[in-house]
């Protein structure tokens, strides 16, 4: 570090969520401004991780421990159920799949619509201008025509419709869509077109925004200074304000002053680091969660699934929004480019594996506290709620006559995933304490110059992937900073 031990802005993590922060605080802060940012990894290029996927030579050591492996970070009380993340440079934007809708308006005001959760303290409408300009940073691809209202046009021309895709977008209209995503369609702005792969959490063709191959030049401000190996664990609090950074380098105790601090870790090490600092808000570490996901196996009569331009072709909202939600969980189709093969000769590709994606409510029986080891949280899941499995059901019930489009055989379902590697919940929004942790602009309701970033702000958990929302929070947030 630099010899002075204060700084305007010290950042925890090199996250979307951080990044992102980042980003805006920058464009509005002085040109003498001092920024801190403590990664707990390390930068390991994106073309290295290749090589070491491939089995190739590389003459970097991995230095972070793959993503497969992070629960050896944390003390899990239920083991069956994963927690993925990814530890060093650029965060999950590493192993992200970069798939990037925007959340639905109701999304935002469950209670009042529907008599379910909270409503969030932000809205739609004050973040849409954040989404068009997190879109515009990622290069997002996307369709002209959307579910939730959109002010500019995706940056990138939509990826292409499988054979499967087009009956149902005849079907549904604006309700089955091309998925937009991170996953370039064209060339442009360093990535290549999508390769339509499927192996996402390393793009080989690097395709996929990651921090690294589109926020690079934020880390490489003149203003900021990072330091790599630093693992938070804690905050020296002072009545209404953080007056340090607790962290640990190479063995060394250290901490840091800042005027302002921003959490940028992920929701289960944010609510962990407050814990350790004494934070006596009874929200932090409650209401971990996160989406529940299956696949169902659509077995087709002489239609094969081929065409599309990537991973993910297409979102269908048939089952999102509407009345029932006051009942069970709204439900995000999204339709699979994977190879999957059927037995029979002849029949090779007449199948189609849409993965159903149900939001959930936060819970008090899920939650994070802290462990005999004060670098790692304890981490305490109770599994889905009601409101989830009662969504799953009910899907397995419309879908058939959902799909009637299709020339359908027989649907199988797998069993849930262990994970949908989205953590959510623990340091949750609200209008005052009583109901979270942070305000409607992300700063912790006693810390004021303390802000938690990511999707752990989240006041209820849709079924839309989280990345863009959190991102778009953070730009909202940064503005705050001043």
């Amino acid at each position: 570090m630099r010899n002075e031990n204060k700084y305007a802005l010290v950042v925890v993590g090199s996250s979307f969520a951080a990044t992102f922060f980042l980003l805006n605080y920058l464009k509005k802060a002085p040109a003498n401004a001092k920024v801190l940012v403590l990664e707990r990894g390390y930068h390991f290029p994106h073309m290295e991780r290749v090589k070491e996927r491939r089995g190739e030579a590389t003459a970097f050591a991995n230095p972070n421990p793959d993503y497969h492996q992070t629960q050896d970070t944390i003390v899990n009380m239920t083991p069956e159920k994963r927690w993925l993340y990814t530890l060093g440079f650029g965060g999950s934007s590493n192993c992200w799949f970069g798939c990037t809708p925007r959340f639905m308006p109701n999304d935002f005001r469950m209670k009042t619509m529907y008599g379910v959760g909270e409503d969030w303290p932000v809205q739609y409408d004050e973040l849409e201008p954040y989404y068009a300009e997190v879109e515009e940073h990622m290069a997002i691809s996307g369709p002209a025509e959307t579910p939730f209202p959109k002010t500019k046009p995706y940056p990138q021309p939509p990826h292409l419709f499988t054979d499967v895709d087009r009956l149902m977008k005849k079907q549904y209209g604006s309700l089955y869509i091309n998925q937009p995503t991170a996953r370039s369609r064209v060339a442009g702005n360093g990535r290549n077109m999508c390769c339509a792969s499927s192996v996402c959490s390393i793009c080989p063709v690097n395709a996929k925004y990651t921090i690294e191959n589109g926020s690079m030049a934020v880390f490489e401000d003149p203003r900021v200074e990072m330091l790599y190996g630093a693992q938070v664990y804690s905050l020296e609090l002072d009545a209404d304000s953080v007056r340090y950074v607790n962290f640990v380098k190479d063995g060394k105790e250290t901490k840091v002053a800042g005027e302002v601090v921003a959490l940028g870790a992920n929701s289960i090490f944010n609510a962990h680091i407050l814990l350790n600092a004494g934070d006596g808000n009874p929200m932090t570490g409650s209401g971990l969660g996160e989406q529940i996901g299956l696949d169902a196996r659509v077995f087709l009569k002489d239609l094969q699934h081929v065409g599309g331009s990537t991973w993910v072709n297409a979102n269908g909202y048939m089952l999102y929004d509407g009345a029932h939600r006051k009942e069970y969980a709204a439900c995000l189709m999204e339709s699979s480019n994977h190879p999957y093969m059927r037995v029979e000769k002849g029949k090779w590709r007449d199948i189609v594996t849409f993965r159903m994606i149900f939001e959930d409510l936060p819970s008090k029986e899920s939650y994070v506290t802290l462990s005999d080891d004060r670098m790692k949280p304890k981490v305490h899941y109770n599994g889905p709620t009601e409101y989830a499995l009662k969504g799953i059901e009910t899907m397995k019930q419309k879908l058939p006559e959902l799909l009637a489009c299709l020339p359908v055989e027989k649907i199988t379902y797998e069993a849930p995933h262990n994970t949908e590697a989205h953590i959510l919940g623990t340091t949750r929004m609200s209008t005052n304490a009583a109901g979270g942790v942070v305000d409607r602009h992300l700063i912790h309701h006693q810390y004021r110059n303390l802000f938690v970033l990511g999707s752990g702000v989240f006041t209820t958990f849709t079924p839309s992937n989280p990345t863009l929302t959190l991102s778009a929070l953070s730009l909202f947030a940064a503005d705050k900073s001043f």
